[in-house]
C-alpha cells in the first residue's frame, strides 16, 4: 500500500502541482477504503498494483510517455473505484468516471487531464482496441492479467468467481464465456506491439484454458 500511495501523490504533484496536501490525502485514502471494500477479491489494491506495473513496463518499452505514465496510473486508481458485481452493465465505469471527474477537478488537474482519465475510465466497460498512444497502454495494463502466469491466473479466475458468488454456477459459467470468447475471436487482444510481444501467446493460452473448463 505505501507504493501505492507514493504514486499518487507523485502523479499528483506532476499534473496538479498546487493541490493542497489536505485534499491529495484525503482523496487518496478514500480511494485505499474503497478497493478494500470486503464484496472485492479481484477489484482490490493488488489489481491496481499490477497494472501499474504493466504500465511500467510499457513506459520502458517506450509504448508511452512518462507523462502519459502518470494519467494512465490515475485513471487505474479510478476505473474501479465504484465497483459493484450486481451493477447495471457500464454503471459502474460511469459512476468511477464520475468520481474521478468530481475529485480530480477538486485537485486542479487540466480540463484536459480530467477528460483524458474520464475517457479511459469508461473505455473500460468494453476493453475495445483503437484509441491513441495512451488509450492503447491502458487497455493494455488493465488486461494485463489474462497473460499472466498460470498460477496468478487460476488464483484470479477464482477471485472473480468469489465476486460473483451471487450467481448460481451455470449462469456464472455461462456469463463469464460471453465476457471471454470474443478476445479469443480479435486478431489480437492487446493494442501495443509491446503487450502483443511479451503477453499475448500467453493470454491466448489462459483465456482458452479457461474457456474450456467453463464448457465442460
Amino acid at each position: 500500500m505505501t507504493a501505492l500511495a507514493t504514486w499518487w501523490k507523485l502523479d499528483i504533484a506532476e499534473l496538479a502541482p498546487g493541490a493542497h496536501h489536505d485534499a491529495v490525502a484525503a482523496i487518496g485514502n478514500d480511494l485505499v477504503r474503497r478497493l478494500a471494500e470486503p464484496h472485492r477479491h479481484y477489484h482490490t489494491a493488488v489489481h491496481v498494483l499490477e497494472l501499474f506495473w504493466a504500465l511500467e513496463d510499457l513506459e520502458r518499452a517506450g509504448a508511452l510517455t512518462q507523462r502519459e505514465g502518470c494519467l494512465g496510473r490515475l485513471a487505474g486508481w479510478f476505473h474501479d473505484a465504484v465497483y459493484d458485481p450486481g451493477a447495471a452493465a457500464g454503471s459502474n465505469e460511469e459512476a468511477s468516471a464520475e468520481l474521478a471527474v468530481r475529485d480530480l477537478r477538486a485537485l486542479g488537474l487540466s480540463r484536459d487531464d480530467v477528460d483524458r482519465v474520464r475517457d479511459l475510465v469508461l473505455a473500460t466497460e468494453h476493453h475495445e482496441l483503437g484509441g491513441d498512444v495512451l488509450a492503447a497502454a491502458f487497455h493494455d495494463a488493465d488486461l494485463w492479467i489474462l497473460g499472466s502466469a498460470p498460477a496468478r491466473y487460476a488464483e484470479y479466475t477464482l477471485q472473480v468467481r468469489q465476486e460473483y458468488t451471487a450467481v448460481p454456477e451455470d449462469a456464472f459459467r455461462a456469463g463469464r464465456a460471453r465476457v471471454l470468447a470474443p478476445f479469443l475471436q480479435r486478431e489480437s487482444i492487446y493494442a501495443t506491439d509491446f503487450a502483443r510481444g511479451a503477453w499475448e501467446h500467453a493470454a491466448r493460452t489462459n483465456v482458452a484454458q479457461e474457456l474450456a473448463r467453463l464448457r465442460a
